[in-house]
């Protein structure tokens, strides 16, 4: 029976792969939330790992306030940067893969075209940057790693773009929203089911190791997104376009963040939703 941890078990991606565990016959599945693996905590993730045998681990923690990171940039450090390398090194003494969730943050190369995962990175500001950090020493430090960068997730559970939506539109009118950033939405349910199909080992030729991009299909900005939203949830509420100069936040965002998901389709034998898709699927388990 093999062994599979998932950290940060209480997110979004957490939550998603908890519910998909639960039909999932032949494995035992460990799912460790803050309170039973606090990564920043030194020392906890080596004990851990002594304690429980691991084959796979999935990290779905991470510390995501972009802009708070900011101001807390220890913290970021710690769980995005320092506490992976630890997960990594855990891994490789154990013969362990690991699974990570990174990020679009990490490119903001101002390419205008589809992301490789080959293209240059210029992380701006303390979340983009901690997010690399993480991602380097995975890869160096445990060869077993796999990668998968995303962009713009949201889910029925947590906090996220699409509850936040759903919720200004109950009580507003109208909602202004950015109208110059462009990506693709990822729904977390669809990202834990990639995580999910290769600790399972199903991929055929063994477990891909590497970087990969995965959001779901099409392309967007966050005033399209939100239009989305109240359209597909019939909720009666305009959305105003405005410019990224015209609501500053601390932490830089790229103004063009589309992944090119190419690679992930010549290795993986799964379908990639439409985003519109997706967030219909979502919506149904929120109204």
């Amino acid at each position: 029976m093999k062994h599979i941890l998932v950290t940060g078990a209480n997110g979004q991606l957490g939550r998603e792969l908890q519910a998909i565990a639960q039909a999932t016959d032949g494995f035992r599945w460990i799912f460790a939330g803050r309170e039973r693996l606090d990564l920043e905590v030194p020392g906890a993730i080596q004990a851990f790992f002594g304690q429980h045998q691991v084959e796979v681990c999935i990290n779905c923690a991470a510390y995501t306030g972009v802009d708070r990171a900011e101001s807390e940039p220890g913290r970021a450090e710690r769980i995005n940067h320092h506490a992976v390398a630890e997960l990594a090194e855990a891994c490789a003494r154990k013969g362990a893969a690991l699974i990570h969730f990174s990020s679009d943050y990490v490119y903001h190369n101002s390419l205008n075209r589809p992301l490789r995962e080959d293209d240059p990175t210029l992380p701006r500001g303390v979340y983009a940057r901690t997010k690399l950090a993480g991602d380097l020493a995975a890869l160096q430090i445990n060869p077993l790693t796999l990668i998968l960068r995303t962009s713009w997730v949201y889910s029925a559970f947590g906090h996220n773009f699409v509850k936040t939506m759903l919720r200004l539109g109950r009580e507003r009118g109208a909602v202004r929203v950015v109208s110059d950033q462009i990506g693709s939405p990822t729904y977390a349910r669809d990202l834990a089911l990639v995580a999910h199909f290769v600790a399972l080992g199903l991929p055929a030729g063994g477990f891909p190791q590497g970087i990969f991009h995965y959001s779901n299909e099409g392309v967007c900005s966050w005033f399209d997104f939100a239009r989305a939203v109240f359209d597909l949830s019939g909720l009666p509420c305009t959305v105003v376009p405005i410019s990224s100069a015209e609501f500053p936040t601390p932490a830089s965002r790229p103004y063009f963040s589309v992944l090119d998901k190419s690679k992930f389709k010549e290795v993986f034998a799964l379908p990639i939703p439409y985003w519109r898709d997706s967030l219909r699927d979502c919506l149904q388990l929120l109204l």
